[in-house]
């Protein structure tokens, strides 16, 4: 097979690993600089240039797509989709996972555990989304971002309100959600792939520090997770459409809440704490699935 992988920097860890197995399976995998690629928008003929060419050829694309270029990336995978060729994530999926309200309300359509959850335009109404989620403690969120960047911790009612009015005086949209205190600055990273949970590990965040990223100082280990946890990341990656994904869970009172549904998880953390070949699984879907032209949207909302 001939595989496109959509991703500015062809050094990093996951791409490197990605690019190695389907190498070692015999396939041809060519790492594209997103932002480098022409979108040519002609009748009949949707074409993708890069670096004065045409790409043609291909019978996948994987989309690794930063999350600063969000809209330019999902143009190109557009593009890729309109041309026939197979994504791994459709760029719908991504597109909902991407805004963190979108995916929200879709998850708690299909009933999936969630922190408690509020967003409001008004910077007046402040006072009124904290309490609305049990709070103060609640974490304030902008609805674009990833690794923990753009994640507050606001421990008073007076402190969460000034940073809500800041955000929105500054014109940012942010959604406001309950602290899990019980998690204590854990939470469990579940890799989807094909619609299995294929690993599992938990992020345990630096001291003094709530956001569990491995991004922000965290650390990773081995986790045997629960049937309800491992049925929770099936039902948000499906809900998603996302063939493969992140699911993040905290383990709350009232079961496993769902944080975020990444569709370019890294593979670097969970494959050093659990010890598999993940990229390797990644491919073998691509190998069993990928058809020209079967591009379908799934998922609602």
């Amino acid at each position: 097979m001939k595989i496109a992988m959509l991703a500015r920097n062809p050094n990093l860890y996951s791409h490197k690993r990605m690019k190695e197995a389907a190498e070692a399976r015999g396939h041809e995998l060519d790492i594209l600089n997103t932002t480098r690629c022409t979108v040519n928008i002609a009748s009949h003929r949707p074409t993708v240039m890069y670096k004065g060419e045409t790409l043609s050829g291909y019978d996948a694309v994987i989309p690794r797509i930063g999350a600063s270029i969000t809209a330019y990336g999902l143009a190109v995978l557009r593009q890729f989709e309109m041309g026939g060729v197979w994504p791994l994530n459709e760029s719908v999926a991504i597109g909902r996972s991407r805004d963190k309200l979108r995916s929200t309300q879709i998850m708690a359509k299909y009933g999936l555990g969630l922190p408690l959850t509020s967003y409001a335009n008004d910077p007046k109404a402040a006072e009124e989304i904290i309490k609305a989620v049990n709070g103060p403690p609640v974490v304030i969120k902008l609805l674009e971002g990833t690794q923990g960047i753009g994640v507050v911790l606001a421990e008073t009612l007076k402190g969460g309100a000034s940073i809500i009015e800041a955000f929105r005086g500054a014109n940012i949209a942010i959604m406001v959600q309950e602290f899990i205190k019980e998690a204590g600055g854990s939470d469990i990273r579940c890799l989807v792939v094909g619609g299995k949970v294929v690993a599992a590990m938990k992020r345990q965040g630096a001291e003094g520090e709530f956001r569990s990223n491995l991004h922000r100082g965290g650390t990773a280990q081995l986790i045997k997770i629960t049937p309800e946890e491992r049925s929770t990341a099936v039902r948000a990656a499906k809900a998603m459409g996302l063939n493969v994904c992140g699911v993040d869970l905290l383990r709350s009172n009232h079961g496993p809440v769902i944080m975020e549904v990444n569709s370019s998880p890294g593979l670097e953390g969970i494959e050093n704490a659990t010890d598999k070949d993940i990229a390797s699984m990644i491919i073998k879907f691509i190998e069993e699935n990928a058809v020209p032209g079967k591009t379908k949207t799934r998922g609602k909302g």
